[in-house]
């Protein structure tokens, strides 16, 4: 259980970051709060921020009730997965934000995954 800890500690980390580069940005391009809008680098290191946000919302009580059930090991992994693809996707962002689709698929995929590896363990828990 403890590497469920770390990579969820993990990706808290990595949203931390995403949220201090988006500060960084307000300065950088001069856009003050409470705007959201006005230069488009600041507005995709913004998007990227929410899109992670609204995405760790799913992530990490999934990542917690998969690993009630699964192999933490197992649940890690996958859990990893999810901040090497937050990772892809800001970068990609960032870049080139039409080619965001294969980090959010890397990051939404695993969402899914331990989703459905809750649903199930906690079924069959039920059921036994």
């Amino acid at each position: 259980m403890h590497l469920v800890d770390v990579v969820a500690l993990i990706a808290l980390l990595q949203f931390f970051l995403f949220v201090a580069l988006v500060g960084r940005a307000r300065g950088r391009y001069g856009v003050r709060a409470p705007a959201v809008t006005g230069h488009e680098q600041f507005e995709r290191m913004y998007r990227v921020q929410m899109n992670t946000l609204e995405v760790l919302v799913l992530f990490l009580p999934a990542l917690y009730v998969a690993a009630r059930y699964w192999p933490p090991a197992y649940v890690a992994a996958c859990g990893a997965v999810y901040v090497v693809g937050r990772f892809v996707y800001w970068r990609a962002y960032l870049s080139a934000p039409e080619k965001r689709g294969p980090g959010f698929l890397l990051s939404i995929g695993p969402c899914l995954v331990l989703i459905v590896a809750g649903l199930v363990g906690a079924l069959r828990a039920f059921t036994a």
